[in-house]
């Protein structure tokens, strides 16, 4: 109504028609009710709303039905995502291989299919092929508290043990003084046939002084990794020798013969090992006391014959052979191929003899004609030792296979790597009996003057083993046997973490002889490495950067840790060497940036050499090379030394924590002696040089990074020959004993490693970089030739001196005594003295 009377008073024109509209609205009103044409309309639009409605609902079911499908899909590709970043840890690297998987076969390479792959063991035979038959040596005194031995361990006590003579190939002899009688072992191997050829193992043992009556027991035993087919030969109810089969080895044979003409007792063992590691169980839980015979009374440890568990009839795979007998005597191991059709006489008595002598003579030939040591004036038994440590390098060469277990962060467990082939040396046969990837850069060094082709295959099987993020496994436990010698804390391995790739130490030398070389089989090495090296240098550019450009850090120190005075950087192959006390992404490491130098370096020569742009990795060397640089990131002006960055105190100390004051009642005090030594800072860090003074200082020019005309270099000649720093009459001690670090444990339990004995691995770069500088021109050339010679004296000297007196050489040695400290035998790096003795560099 109200609308109306507006509009009639608005529009006195349309009152008419609106009198018209309410007299027909009337009428209709009192009509019976019909079909109204004039509301269809209304019911059009009640009817297109509600298809509208229809629709509307319709559509958000459509658009509700894509958006869960996208969910569904991004959820489904999320899942498929993180599957590829949790599996990508353990993908290979999509190149060709360095080493082609049948390399190591007999049909490709039968001189070294057979070898002493064994080092862990303290002899040992097997082939380089995955899942190989191994041979074996073990032993036990019949006399006192019976001690078998079977792995190199140093709780066996043995006075001395390792190779005097091994040339990497074809034969070896090894010497092993145990209590009361020492033994000797040989091997010759003998090429023929499809399948590695031959090969002899002769042990022979003899009394010591005072101890004539020593009875003694030598186990000889052969057992399958794998599927095949193991028979003893036995007669007159004694072993003989052992028959065979293998999908490597095909059919084969083996024989036993001793030269004891005392009385003597022969037993054997045939059974059923579960694995590698099980071998020395296996023998042990057979055993069972005999008597010699009627005129004897005296009873003896004898192998058990055929001893099987009811479920393992049928899957014998180890048989034993055992000796025992008054020392002195000989025993051999004959083991024949049966694919050699036309032997011409069998690797035994008087031909295993002239065969040893042979390869012996070659072998002695060989080492003077390479490190010319007779004529540098050395004596017979300087010379000899030097044999020894080259020998027992050549000898820790070991083939391992099976897979390391990893985990990224993608990763809440650990995973298997992928199942792998090694070949590689070991640190120490007795406590490192695996591959170790900053190691084995240095052991090349020895190994690629004695030969280049074993250097290669090593490197080669290393880099193979690369990952497509381009990272290496630092540490190697392939196989049972390996991964049962590691504590369980070690066996992971983390893809963020490094080691020092000194792999580029060898290759530097290496690659100018593969450019010289005119054989296909060294440029094809080198298309095949580039790659790897190529996604090398990336991964260590990539996840080991500082926070600063053309600056480098070790990653995964621990900066949570209470327990460490100086948390670790054992990526660093340093591990305890003070570093900044509180780890943070701003530091920066001198010896990572030179390493990283060296590495370009060599990159762009090889990248040159294959017609590959090499403009990146020369940028890169000039960049880090640069003095000017490397002094406005690591030369303290206070010190005037080259130094690390980061946050950094050295008021800091490990005690223990005093027990909690307030205590709920009835609740007893902890014993304070239980709680574990933390560490205490006593003054506040602060981003600052770590100015501790030790080998670290040193690296710019132990890698040759400084300028021969740099007052830098004088500086750092003058320092080390400071006995109150580094200097010693034994070599360089890692640390400078004014250090607040020097020979302080690092955690309760954890005794200094790297703070203050003497390495041989960095005294030998320091020797080295001396021998550089001094043959080039500049104003330190002099100092440097005078250090270069006393240093080098001094290190020989000593590293002799204690092989004299223990038998062994160390890991490390004692900067104030010149004392063998740590593992023995540990001719890993520290047989770099064969090379300080030629001045072979």
């Amino acid at each position: 109504m109200a609308k109306g009377e507006a509009r009639k008073r608005n529009n006195p024109k349309g009152s008419t028609q609106a009198t018209q509209k309410n007299q027909s609205d009337a009428q209709e009103a009192k009509s019976p009710p019909t079909k109204n044409k004039s509301s269809l309309p209304n019911l059009m639009k009640q009817k297109k709303k509600k298809q509208n409605a229809a629709m509307n609902l319709d559509d958000f079911r459509i658009i509700f039905g894509i958006i869960g499908v996208l969910c569904i899909f991004m959820i489904v590709g999320y899942v498929i995502y993180q599957n590829v970043l949790k599996e990508r840890i353990r993908k290979p690297l999509g190149v060709i291989p360095i080493i082609a998987h049948n390399a190591t076969s007999a049909s490709v390479d039968p001189r070294r299919f057979w070898g002493s792959y064994r080092p862990g063991n303290y002899f040992g035979m097997k082939t380089r092929s995955p899942n190989s038959p191994v041979a074996g040596l073990m032993w036990i005194a019949q006399h006192g508290q019976p001690k078998l031995r079977h792995w190199c361990d140093h709780g066996d006590g043995l006075r001395k043990y390792g190779w005097v003579e091994h040339d990497g190939i074809n034969f070896g002899v090894q010497d092993i003084v145990d209590d009361g009688f020492e033994l000797q072992t040989k091997f010759v191997k003998q090429p023929g046939g499809n399948h590695g050829g031959d090969w002899t193992a002769k042990i022979s043992a003899k009394s010591t002084p005072g101890r004539e009556k020593s009875v003694l027991s030598l186990i000889f035993y052969f057992a399958l990794d794998g599927e095949g087919i193991l028979q003893p030969i036995v007669k007159k109810k004694q072993l003989v020798g052992i028959s065979g089969k293998t999908k490597d080895l095909g059919e084969f044979k083996m024989e036993f013969t001793t030269s004891s003409t005392q009385l003597e007792a022969l037993n054997y063992l045939y059974s059923y090992a579960p694995t590698l590691k099980d071998i020395k169980d296996t023998v042990f839980n057979s055993f069972e006391l005999k008597q010699y015979d009627e005129s004897v009374k005296s009873q003896y440890i004898a192998l058990g014959g055929h001893v099987m568990a009811r479920e393992h009839v049928g899957k014998e795979n180890i048989i034993a052979f055992q000796v025992t007998t008054p020392v002195p005597f000989e025993m051999e191991v004959i083991f024949e191929s049966g694919s050699v059709s036309e032997r011409r006489e069998r690797l035994a008595g008087k031909a295993f003899t002239r065969s040893f002598k042979k390869h012996q003579q070659d072998f002695h030939s060989k080492f003077e004609n390479v490190f010319k040591l007779e004529k540098a004036g050395y004596n017979s038994k300087e010379i000899a030792f030097a044999k020894a440590a080259l020998s027992n390098m050549l000898g820790g060469v070991g083939y391992f296979y099976g897979s390391s277990i990893v985990q990224s962060v993608h990763n809440e467990k650990p995973i298997s790597y992928w199942q792998s082939a090694l070949y590689t040396g070991v640190p120490s046969r007795s406590f490192f009996p695996r591959g170790f990837l900053w190691d084995e850069g240095f052991h090349n060094l020895l190994i690629s003057k004695w030969n280049s082709e074993i250097s290669k295959d090593i490197i080669g099987h290393w880099l193979d083993l690369m990952n497509v993020e381009g990272w290496i496994p630092r540490e190697q436990i392939l196989g049972d046997e390996a991964r049962a010698r590691v504590p369980g804390e070690f066996v992971v391995q983390k893809n963020l973490n490094a080691n020092p790739p000194t792999f580029f130490l060898p290759l530097k030398q290496l690659v100018k002889e593969m450019i010289k070389s005119s054989k296909s089989e060294d440029k094809t090495y080198l298309e095949n490495l580039f790659p790897r090296l190529k996604a090398w240098f990336n991964w260590y550019n990539v996840t080991q950067s500082g926070s600063t450009v053309s600056s480098y850090r070790w990653h995964g120190r621990d900066a949570k840790t209470k327990l460490e005075l100086n948390p670790k950087t054992l990526t660093s192959g340093l591990d305890d060497y003070p570093r900044a006390s509180h780890p943070t992404d701003d530091e920066r490491h001198v010896d990572l940036r030179c390493w990283m130098a060296l590495a370009a370096g060599i990159m762009a020569d090889v990248a040159k050499s294959l017609g590959q742009n090499s403009e990146e990795y020369i940028a890169t060397y000039n960049m880090l090379t640069d003095n000017r640089l490397l002094d406005e990131f690591h030369w303290c002006p206070k010190t005037q030394r080259y130094c690390d960055y980061g946050l950094h105190t050295d008021q800091a100390r490990l005690q223990r924590p005093k027990p909690p004051k307030n205590l709920q009642p009835g609740h007893a005090p902890p014993q304070h002696i239980d709680l574990p030594k933390e560490r205490f800072v006593l003054q506040e860090p602060k981003p600052q040089f770590i100015t501790s003074y030790g080998y670290v200082s040193l690296f710019p020019f132990l890698l040759q990074i400084l300028e021969p005309n740099s007052p830098k270099l004088n500086r750092i000649l003058k320092d080390i020959t400071k006995p109150d720093l580094l200097w010693t009459p034994y070599g360089l001690r890692s640390l400078a004993r004014n250090s607040p670090f020097y020979k302080k444990f690092n955690t309760e339990h954890d005794p200094p490693y790297w703070r203050g004995n003497i390495w041989i691995n960095l005294n030998y770069l320091a020797v080295r970089a001396l021998n550089h500088y001094a043959s080039v021109e500049g104003p330190s050339q002099n100092l440097a030739r005078d250090i270069y010679k006393q240093l080098r004296d001094n290190i020989v000297k000593n590293i002799y001196k204690e092989y004299e007196r223990t038998g062994y050489i160390w890991e490390n040695y004692d900067d104030m005594s010149g004392e063998g400290k740590g593992t023995h035998p540990f001719t890993g790096w520290s047989a770099l003295v064969v090379l300080m003795m030629a001045e072979n560099y």
